[in-house]
């Protein structure tokens, strides 16, 4: 015979162990969601105009926009047309600076120069910084305008570059699902002894 007690603790695991496993699941699907959408925005926007992206992804490596960007957030960025940058945009440029030529940077616009139909000047500093860039950037030198950051999500990329990490990710999911199984069926067949 069974006994009220031991039928209303199997129950409570029974369901302790259904909302664990579903709340683990529903955040594994988010999370694959956000990645998903994330890459359909990358490839949406190579196949549209595959020499320039319309739209680019970028994590932050540095801390001169702190505190509007921080170090690991990411950012999404907009290629505008026809010169479209203002001052107090942030940009994501290459720099033609002899000390940083040809890396990728994020700044915000302080000036704009008109020098040509299309074409501009812009003058841009981190918000972190005290002094100005040296070089100022043009419009030909800019990927995007800045959309907007997605906090803390370079922990995520430098997580999974590795491919030990990738691995676990794939392997510690399927584990726990074993488990979960296991166990529920272990509490199905222990539920029909007592009956």
């Amino acid at each position: 015979m069974t006994s009220v007690f031991g039928s209303k603790k199997i129950q409570k695991i029974q369901y302790l162990s259904y909302f664990v496993a579903r709340s683990f699941f529903l955040a594994i699907l988010c999370f694959v969601c956000f990645l998903t959408f994330l890459f359909m925005l990358y490839f949406v926007s190579l196949s549209i105009n595959s020499k320039n992206p319309i739209f680019g992804t970028y994590i932050i490596v540095s801390p001169s926009m702190v505190p509007t960007i921080k170090i690991n957030d990411a950012i999404v960025i907009k290629r505008e047309n026809n010169d479209k940058y203002n001052v107090g945009d942030i940009i994501t440029f290459s720099s033609s600076d002899s000390q940083y030529e040809g890396l990728t940077v994020t700044h915000r616009i302080i000036n704009k120069v008109d020098e040509a139909e299309g074409i501009s000047k812009y003058t841009t500093k981190g918000d972190n910084n005290y002094i100005a860039d040296a070089v100022p950037v043009t419009t030909n030198d800019i990927y995007g305008k800045v959309l907007f950051k997605i906090p803390k999500i370079g922990y995520v990329q430098n997580f999974f570059s590795k491919p030990t990490n990738f691995f676990l990710s794939l392997l510690i999911p399927g584990i726990i699902f074993a488990f979960y199984e296991i166990a529920r069926i272990f509490i199905m067949l222990l539920y029909e002894k007592e009956v």
